[in-house]
């Protein structure tokens, strides 16, 4: 045979065997492509379930009624009563709370899609998937809420405001970030009741009242509506009548008759505006001297219930508008 005759043969084995290279090509880049999704799957699944680990990691909590195993970090939390705004100034999911709470237009911009629930609410609260309840020591149905998730609960007043807040930020393992808060909130509250005292004088008293069910109340320095703040870290005074019946209980219910004996010269009212506010209009409200002298502060007693975080950087800002004109 020439070699003429053996050309042709020579070429098509020539393109045979380029094409076997081109197939082993696409072969081992299938492979690597196969094997590239395979390891990207793996990377994924492991880092969901580093993720859900985490989730459901378990701590131990030292509650005021012994040990309750809690999660690490809360992601469904269901606030019963009081603590709302502590658990969401630290930046936790809020999932259900109470009424007072979501009627709170402080709170509102964090509680969207949250639900309204009582510890009755007990299908509602399965319903929720919460890993995590807190409320008070007097909720009813803690047996079945402790079988939904951990529950852990507080009674009120026990702890300090500040002290409260911290307790909850151990619940939530945040500690760190409420002391950071904490340690510069006092150090505001206290420059700013300086600048107070000097504007209305050390001997000037204060009285926070309230409007509610057809009464009035004061309060002591530890019930909310900005007395901590008032009271203990600006260390204004008090009447000496608010101070003979409401320091010890936190607050004292009173005819609106009886006001003027607990007037101080200035007054907050923390006021429901959807009551009846009449008494405002009587000779008897009229005539005390705080009122003559426009030196009542009205504040809606909707975002004023609470002394946690959010509720107080709120009222030390009302103080200071107030006090000092800084509205002006």
């Amino acid at each position: 045979m020439t070699i003429k005759r053996l050309i042709p043969f020579l070429m098509i084995a020539v393109l045979l065997l380029i094409s076997a290279c081109g197939n082993n090509n696409d072969e081992e880049g299938a492979n690597a492509e196969e094997s590239n999704e395979s390891n990207t799957e793996e990377t994924n699944d492991d880092a969901d379930e580093s993720n859900q680990e985490a989730s459901s990691e378990m701590r131990t909590y030292e509650s005021e009624n012994g040990p309750v195993e809690v999660p690490a970090n809360p992601e469904r939390v269901v606030v019963l009563s009081t603590y709302t705004g502590n658990v969401l100034s630290l930046d936790t999911n809020v999932v259900g709370a109470d009424a007072y709470s979501m009627s709170n237009p402080r709170y509102e911009e964090h509680l969207d899609g949250a639900e309204t629930v009582t510890s009755e609410d007990l299908e509602k609260i399965i319903e929720l998937d919460p890993d995590l309840i807190i409320g008070l020591s007097s909720e009813k149905n803690l047996d079945r809420l402790r079988e939904i998730a951990p529950t852990v609960t507080y009674t009120y007043g026990n702890l300090g405001y500040l002290e409260q807040h911290r307790e909850i930020a151990k619940l939530l393992n945040k500690e760190e970030q409420a002391n950071e808060w904490i340690n510069d909130f006092k150090t505001r509250a206290q420059e700013a009741g300086e600048e107070i005292k000097a504007e209305i004088g050390e001997d000037a008293t204060v009285t926070v009242i309230e409007n509610f069910d057809k009464q009035l109340y004061v309060f002591g320095d530890n019930w909310a509506r900005g007395t901590e703040i008032l009271y203990q870290e600006m260390g204004l005074k008090m009447p000496e009548k608010v101070k003979e019946m409401a320091l010890e209980d936190g607050f004292y219910a009173l005819s609106f008759e009886a006001l003027p004996e607990y007037a101080g010269d200035y007054i907050i009212f923390s006021k429901n505006y959807d009551l009846d506010n009449s008494f405002e209009e009587t000779e008897t409200f009229q005539n005390i001297p705080a009122v003559k002298n426009d030196r009542v502060f009205e504040a809606d007693a909707k975002e004023f219930y609470f002394n946690d975080p959010i509720t107080l950087e709120y009222q030390l800002e009302f103080f200071k508008d107030h006090f000092l004109g800084e509205d002006e």
